[in-house]
């Protein structure tokens, strides 16, 4: 049983640094689980989403903050079952209601209240789950409701885990666009933190041609060694996008295009990537892309296209991933990891300034 106090980072205004305080460990409710943090994620997003411009989203402050948590059960609730002391997990942070019309459907994404623990609400209804939720990962313990908990196998690192929001986003955008054995996939962004993960997972659904578009060479060109065969990419404006892709694939394009732009990526971009699909093809969002995105009803109607967004990911393939990862279908080995330990939560945070790249992952940890 885990009692008395802990240390946590905490944010007491927007934009401002953490500091490391001493709290009270968490009481779990009946259906909860206490987890001893051994690593949390630091996301491309997160110097953005903790900024004055994002106050409206964020829990209610002072807020021990953190997205993305993994380690190891401490303690679970009464009501709790096949979880365990001592199991290594990864904490989906994706809140929902669990009783409203979406969460019945086992959609917790289109939840209205849907919330990212120890991150921000969606939409305002959210924010009184984030209020009842109020323990993300820089610290040394969280409490989480047990069905949101993805068990880790030994072949995942708790570093490895603490990437998992990022690659889940990956991986469910990947499964929306239908991506199989054969299939030729378009990845839009392919460098940055979602791009490197849809690489793992394209390589790893059976994908034989994945072309990349992206602005740094040597990510470029690591991630083509990953898999020469199977492998192409292209430096934005080293050549015209669309008959690059077609020359790579049989003169008829790619079957998905999966768009992982930042925000205030130019939708020129997309636009242009969007039209070396095949007929048939599909688009699935999955970053950040804010401008508007001109589409020609007609072409959509003629070629059958589709366009649509996926956002963030369920426990189930969350559980996928772990599976494959431990059977060696999925490989992490390309990430270089940076841990920091709890002390320094604000050093691993200015790392993101120098835009590292999505082959590198940033964990706090917390017992380090």
């Amino acid at each position: 049983m885990a009692t008395g106090t802990m240390r946590a980072a905490r944010l007491h205004e927007a934009g401002g640094r953490m500091s490391i305080e001493t709290i009270g460990i968490p009481a779990i409710r009946p259906d909860e689980v206490l987890v001893r943090v051994a690593a949390c994620g630091v996301v491309p997003n997160m110097l953005r989403v903790f900024s004055p411009a994002n106050l409206q989203r964020l829990p209610p402050l002072p807020a021990t903050l953190g997205l993305d948590a993994a380690g190891v059960v401490e303690q679970v609730g009464g009501d709790v079952i096949d979880v365990s002391p001592g199991e290594r997990v990864y904490i989906n942070p994706l809140l929902s209601c669990g009783t409203c019309h979406a969460c019945r459907a086992r959609q917790p994404q289109h939840c209205l209240s849907s919330a990212l623990r120890g991150y921000f609400a969606f939409r305002p209804e959210g924010f009184a789950l984030l209020a009842r939720h109020p323990h993300g990962g820089f610290a040394e313990y969280t409490a989480i409701p047990a069905r949101h908990i993805v068990k880790l196998p030994p072949e995942v690192s708790f570093a490895e885990a603490a990437r998992f929001g990022y690659l889940g986003t990956a991986y469910a955008g990947l499964k929306a666009g239908g991506v199989t054995g054969g299939s030729w996939v378009l990845i839009n962004g392919v460098t940055g933190t979602l791009g490197v993960g849809a690489v793992v997972w394209a390589l790893a659904l059976g994908a034989t041609r994945i072309l990349g578009l992206g602005r740094n060479r040597d990510i470029l060109a690591r991630l083509r060694q990953l898999a020469p065969a199977r492998i192409d990419t292209l430096a934005l404006d080293d050549a015209p996008i669309e008959s690059w892709v077609r020359a790579r694939a049989d003169g008829v394009g790619a079957d998905m295009l999966l768009d992982c732009t930042a925000r205030g990526s130019p939708p020129a971009i997309t636009q242009a990537a969007m039209a070396s699909l095949k007929p048939g093809g599909t688009t699935i969002t999955i970053g950040a892309l804010t401008g508007p995105l001109p589409i020609t009803p007609l072409a959509f109607m003629n070629h059958e296209y589709a366009y649509r967004g996926s956002n963030w990911f369920t426990e189930a393939q969350g559980t996928e991933m772990a599976e494959m990862l431990r059977a060696g279908v999925a490989d992490l080995g390309c990430l270089e990891h940076r841990g920091f330990p709890l002390d320094q939560v604000n050093e691993a945070l200015d790392a993101l300034n120098g835009r590292p790249g999505g082959l590198t992952n940033i964990v706090v940890e917390p017992w380090a």
